[in-house]
């Protein structure tokens, strides 16, 4: 399409996908949406964008991220769906630490939601120094919807642009991430003063995934009531039958912006430079905190797309905890151990995605109710199958808490046969959760090829006791 072009869009849902080329000195960008009555929004609630994901109709969802030599960002759009007072809604894109100028192949396109036919696309051109752009908009004509490539930009950034259709905007910049000293690994002590249950088993590693429907090896974690801690406002929710996996059910995120509160746009990204924060100081005291891995993988050509030497790249999010009476273990698929969000360890594994390409990727979610009992949880993944290594692949960790900004870090440029990353270490210091970034890649020890979990474990101080041949 070209710019100011217009075609119908007869699907009753669609995905909007914002698309650009990865490469060195390229920012990140965001996608976004406005619902206008008129040429104004009615309230803050009607701006979509990752720190508000859905609109209070369930109308517009933003999706999230996802990495590659190609890079997208989503929304979904249910048309049959959206309140008849809207008229319009504006796709826009913010760049995050760079400007439009330094983008190419930017494009948004339009897919059927239910068959993935692409209804329209439009590639963006001739950007400078814009830092956010509408590329185009969904808009009402006669009943029927229709899409209209725009491409207008903003030297304001995502903020003038929010401002410009009606919202209010929290202009107060987001605070960087504290420098703390080095990250040193504890060694495996019980804290007193708090009420004991029993320590779950070591892990194990079996040999393959477990097949749907298939009972499960191994005794099952299921340790003692724990005190419960208030639920965010919410009626504490019963208790699962110990050991068994809960489905996923993720923290729903708030309808919008109390009233007369401005919308916060900031977000948080660890590096090396900032590796890390204070999830307490940033607000996140309660809730469900999602913490999501996303991956992409290519050959040396960069033409495969989430696959690897022509396999799918499964990875598995995982983590160990110790809690702070000394109880240790792990939330694991390969241990069959999704662990539990009411009850000890009060983290849970959602899903096992074999090649990254879910947009909802893996999930660990995390009961920040319970802050008082974590000591320490290291969050890590690893190479299941589809590739001998971590070369190649690239790994985003989004941590999604309640009331708070999302807090991203990236993992990528492994160089030799690690198939272990550690992706972050959260501890609790003094009552308040600091999360670190680490980015590491780990190596088996020598002569054991599927002993990086092991060494995992040895670098970080977590005593499971592993005995020869068990472990991953």
């Amino acid at each position: 399409m070209t710019k100011g072009a217009n075609i119908a869009v007869p699907a009753a849902a669609v995905r909007v996908e914002l698309g650009w080329q990865a490469g060195a000195g390229v920012p990140d960008a965001d996608a976004s949406a406005l619902l206008l009555a008129g040429a104004k929004v009615r309230s803050d609630d009607d701006f979509v964008f990752y720190n508000q994901a859905v609109h209070p109709s369930g109308a517009v969802r933003y999706e999230g991220k996802q990495q590659g030599p190609t890079v997208i960002d989503a929304l979904s759009v249910n048309l049959a769906q959206v309140e008849p007072q809207i008229e319009t809604i504006v796709l826009a894109a913010s760049a995050d630490g760079g400007s439009f100028g330094q983008f190419r192949g930017l494009y948004i396109r339009v897919l059927d939601a239910a068959t993935g036919a692409e209804v329209a696309r439009f590639d963006s051109t001739g950007a400078t120094s814009e830092t956010a752009f509408v590329l185009g908009e969904l808009y009402r004509r006669q009943g029927a919807w229709k899409f209209r490539a725009v491409g207008q930009g903003y030297d304001s950034g995502l903020a003038g642009l929010a401002t410009d259709f009606g919202i209010s905007v929290d202009d107060e910049p987001a605070q960087p991430p504290a420098p703390t000293q080095q990250y040193t690994p504890p060694p495996p002590a019980p804290h007193a003063g708090h009420p004991p249950f029993p320590a779950p088993n070591p892990p194990h590693a079996p040999a393959a995934h477990p097949a749907p429907g298939q009972p499960q090896p191994g005794q099952p974690y299921a340790p003692a009531p724990f005190p419960p801690a208030p639920h965010s406002g919410q009626p504490p929710a019963a208790p699962p039958h110990p050991g068994q996996p809960q489905p996923y059910a993720p923290q729903q995120p708030a309808q919008g912006q109390p009233q007369g509160a401005p919308v916060n746009l900031s977000k948080v990204s660890l590096t090396k430079e900032a590796p890390s924060v204070s999830l307490t100081k940033h607000g996140a005291t309660g809730g469900v905190m999602r913490v999501n891995l996303n991956w992409t993988s290519m050959a040396a050509t960069g033409r495969l797309f989430g696959k690897l030497r022509g396999k799918n790249v499964d990875l598995d999010l995982c983590c160990f905890f110790e809690l702070v009476n000394g109880a240790i273990g792990s939330v694991r698929a390969l241990d069959r151990r999704f662990g539990a969000l009411y009850e000890p360890p009060f983290i849970h594994l959602d899903q096992d995605d074999r090649t990254g390409a879910s947009i909802a990727g893996e999930n660990l979610s995390i009961n920040l109710d319970f802050t008082q009992f974590f000591r320490r949880v290291l969050v890590f993944a690893s190479i299941y199958e589809g590739a001998s290594d971590f070369r190649g692949v690239h790994a985003t960790v989004t941590l999604q808490p309640v009331g708070s900004a999302p807090i991203e870090m990236t993992l990528d440029g492994c160089t030799d046969n690690s198939r272990d990353a550690v992706l972050a270490v959260l501890e609790n210091v003094n009552g308040e959760l600091v999360v670190r970034r680490e980015g590491t890649f780990v190596r088996p020890p020598a002569g054991q090829p599927g002993g990086g979990v092991m060494e995992i474990a040895r670098l970080y101080n977590w005593d499971f006791g592993f005995q020869a041949g068990r472990g991953k």
